[in-house]
């Protein structure tokens, strides 16, 4: 553990930490259920992932399984959301970016009152239905991205949040307040384009980005030690990230105050290291490969049910207690999405052009006339190269539309792709429309994506040889059916 990283839980009954953080719990806590109503919640968790795995006879239970207790406290305690409306502007986000471990997701969206009922979560992995082996966005109520590949959601978040950074400047920090929340795993970590988007993430300074990385320390071929052994917490500070590390996944009180010291960061994203056991529970299966991607065999669901005091045969069971408690989500969001509705009401009153744009943006339309100053150019082979007649159409629409933002990765003055007195996005300046993603195409594509999912209308611009480095997010931009624009120019053989 570098000296520079808060330890929460170390011994798991003390906490090391400067910080002078309350007792206070999380925003959306009411008064403290009963424990025993907690574990049950918890446990509901993990058996419906195990029985949704088992019944597909394919899938990750592990993972689910160990996270249950932070999905629980993020979800219960502070995720601002509304079951009822998924797409309420300013609800926070939830990124499961190790989208194997979708029956997590799917678990939380059954319980908290999504529409998606226990018999979709019977269909998992099936044809047709609404629960695939990876979450998918546009199929799934409460899905906010379609993560696919590893890594892929990180940069997603990290979109997100510059979205949230720009849109808080335009229109209020008032009317627009959210937090990005995102769960990642090794493979999230090992993966290039996580590294590219945390960098940024901690240039920028986006204080409403939240990972949980879980280290379980387990991939399918056996512990990560087989291939890695580097101080990930020591790299996140080098990104210029708040690091904390909970040191056991099933306290639910040291993950709640790792997440309010999180919360009252002002200036540095937090990476939230959780020590976790994959298939937590599992008399034969707690900490070992086998149960990363493949079903527990019944026999071991038994055992695992036995240890946790549930009903050994039962299957999808959702005790009514739990059903009422994790139900409360729709009360509460309900009540933050009307409490919000009459700030909108307020605004347009007072910004009605604003409040016209804002309404434009979140129906996905553009604004009428929006493409009235697009010149022409005639047909001359000693013209203007078309890279800069790019540029002056860009430059024109970008009038028009002030939500179209984007930048290139450290080719702007090459790919001619800056939009004219738009003013630079930079920490602390989150009003501008040209983003400097620096020599990181991977992150640049995903980073816009993230920002196309929360309505602005961005791009990214290189040289077309590049366009290799961003093949996963073209594809998730096309099944995801995004608008991303992705700005490619010359080329050389």
């Amino acid at each position: 553990m570098s000296s520079s990283e808060t330890r929460i839980g170390a011994p798991a009954t003390m906490v090391e930490s400067n910080t002078g953080v309350s007792a206070k719990r999380g925003p959306t806590a009411e008064d403290k259920p009963d424990e025993k109503l907690e574990l049950l919640s918890i446990n509901t968790i993990r058996t419906l992932s195990m029985d949704a795995v088992q019944k597909a006879n394919s899938g990750h239970p592990g993972t689910p399984m160990a996270l249950a207790p932070l999905a629980y406290v993020v979800w219960n305690r502070y995720l601002r959301h509304n079951p009822k409306n998924p797409h309420w502007p300013n609800r926070d986000r939830f990124i499961l970016s190790n989208g194997h471990a979708s029956m997590l997701l799917y678990s939380m969206l059954h319980l908290t009152g999504y529409d998606l009922p226990l018999e979709e979560l019977k269909r998992f992995r099936q044809w047709d239905s609404k629960t695939p082996g990876h979450p998918e966005y546009g199929l799934t109520p409460g899905v906010e991205t379609t993560t696919g590949p590893l890594g892929q959601g990180c940069g997603n978040s990290v979109g997100m949040a510059i979205a949230q950074r720009w849109l808080a400047a335009r229109y209020g920090k008032d009317l627009i307040d959210y937090r990005i929340y995102t769960f990642c795993g090794d493979g999230d970590l090992m993966e290039g384009i996580s590294g590219e988007a945390a960098s940024i993430a901690g240039h920028l300074k986006l204080s409403n980005l939240i990972w949980f990385y879980d280290n379980n320390r387990i991939t399918i071929e056996g512990n990560t030690a087989l291939a890695f052994s580097e101080d990930v917490g020591t790299r996140f500070l080098g990104y210029h990230w708040n690091v904390m590390r909970v040191s056991d996944a099933n306290d639910l009180e040291l993950i709640d105050q790792a997440i309010r010291i999180a919360q009252k960061e002002t200036e540095r994203p937090t990476l939230i290291i959780v020590d976790s056991h994959i298939a937590w529970g599992a008399p034969n299966k707690h900490d070992t490969a086998g149960a990363h991607g493949e079903p527990l065999g019944e026999d071991e669901i038994r055992l695992t049910k036995k240890a946790y005091g549930w009903p050994e045969d039962a299957q999808f069971l959702v005790p009514d207690e739990v059903k009422k408690f994790m139900g409360k989500a729709v009360e509460r969001g309900e009540k933050w999405e009307a409490e919000w509705n009459q700030k909108l009401a307020d605004y347009r009153k007072s910004n009605a052009q604003l409040a016209e744009e804002f309404d434009l943006m979140q129906k996905g339309e553009l604004p009428k006339g929006w493409d009235k100053d697009i010149p022409t150019f005639p047909a001359d082979p000693k013209g203007k190269a078309t890279r800069e007649t790019s540029n002056t159409v860009e430059n024109a629409v970008a009038k028009n539309i002030p939500w179209l933002i984007g930048g290139a990765a450290d080719l702007a003055p090459s790919t001619k792709t800056l939009i004219k007195d738009g003013g630079d996005f930079e920490a602390g300046h989150y009003s501008g429309r040209n983003l400097h993603f620096g020599i990181r195409e991977h992150a640049m594509g995903a980073i816009v994506n993230g920002m196309t999912l929360s309505k602005l209308r961005p791009y990214g611009a290189t040289f077309l040889m590049f366009y290799d480095y961003m093949k996963n997010t073209l594809r998730l931009a096309a099944l995801m059916e995004q608008p991303s624009l992705f700005i490619y120019t010359h080329d050389s053989i």
